[in-house]
């Protein structure tokens, strides 16, 4: 198994004004999230999310991948990592799930 990058995963819940959640996320928060160091790519989800078990789908996702589980770590205590993270209580109150983990070519 080889790994090739690790990955924050992000949820958002269906806010309760979607209009205002959209943008907020674009004109504020996307820009906050590129500032952090090690961050190689910011992928945001486009239209409808489908949620293939049945459950409740997330309103939006986003991927952000750093090189290594370090890169991700040391991005996420840097202090624009840390306005990122705070970022989250001025536009996100329905809920976000945060996923870290590295991937592999299979």
């Amino acid at each position: 198994m080889m790994v090739a990058m690790a990955r924050i995963l992000v949820q958002y819940n269906q806010p309760a004004d979607s209009a205002a959640f959209d943008n907020y996320y674009l004109d504020v928060h996307t820009p906050l999230a590129k500032t952090i160091p090690g961050l190689l790519s910011l992928t945001i989800s486009s239209g409808a999310v489908a949620h293939l078990a049945g459950n409740p789908a997330p309103y939006l996702v986003a991927q952000l991948d750093f090189a290594t589980m370090a890169d991700l770590q040391a991005g996420l205590a840097s202090p624009e990592g840390q306005a990122t993270a705070a970022d989250l209580a001025n536009f996100a109150q329905a809920g976000v799930t945060l996923l870290a983990y590295e991937t592999f070519v299979a």
